[in-house]
């Protein structure tokens, strides 16, 4: 049970520290929005099923590689307009993420969209899809590699064991679709 309170509280300032750097700052409004914000989405069970630890350091490593990601792509983006060239080649992508990270999606998707010049334009859980705005279209393949280290480092920050709909080797829940695997 103290596992399951200290993951959320990570869920939920992780949510709450994204809802600032959206708004570009941080105020008593948007701590409180925040937070309720935070609250309702811990509460609905929308994120990672089941019971697992925190691991500090992947956790670390995670953060550190969002927080360079935030710098990098800053400066991109900041050159992009300060230029009189446009040289963006924008296009949208679908990357397929491994089985085991489908628990961790909302946690990609707001450290890929955080990030100025890319964005996360849908999800699809079934499949573990995310389709990707990109400013740069030939940066394509090392994004889709970017995406498999955030992946794997969220995956060894936060790991999931049991009660997962999606842990490797499950089977499709047909109640949770609202629709029954037809390939059986």
């Amino acid at each position: 049970m103290r596992r399951v309170a200290i993951r959320q509280v990570i869920t939920a300032g992780s949510l709450v520290f994204v809802w600032c750097a959206l708004w570009g700052e941080v105020s008593v409004a948007n701590l409180a929005s925040g937070s309720l914000l935070a609250a309702a989405v811990t509460a609905s069970g929308v994120g990672t099923a089941g019971r697992g630890g925190v691991r500090l350091r992947p956790l670390a490593r995670f953060a550190a590689l969002v927080a360079v990601d935030l710098v990098i792509s800053t400066v991109t983006v900041a050159r992009e307009i300060l230029t009189p060239s446009d040289r963006t080649d924008e296009a949208i992508i679908a990357v397929r993420v491994p089985t085991e990270t489908r628990s961790h999606l909302l946690l990609l998707i707001v450290a890929i969209t955080v990030t100025p010049g890319t964005a996360v334009v849908d999800a699809d859980p079934d499949t573990g899809t995310l389709y990707l705005h990109l400013l740069h279209g030939d940066r394509r393949r090392g994004l889709e590699h970017h995406v498999q280290e955030l992946a794997g480092l969220a995956c060894a920050a936060l790991p999931v064991t049991g009660g997962s709909d999606h842990s490797p080797g499950a089977e499709p829940d047909s109640t949770a679709t609202g629709h029954s695997d037809r390939r059986k």
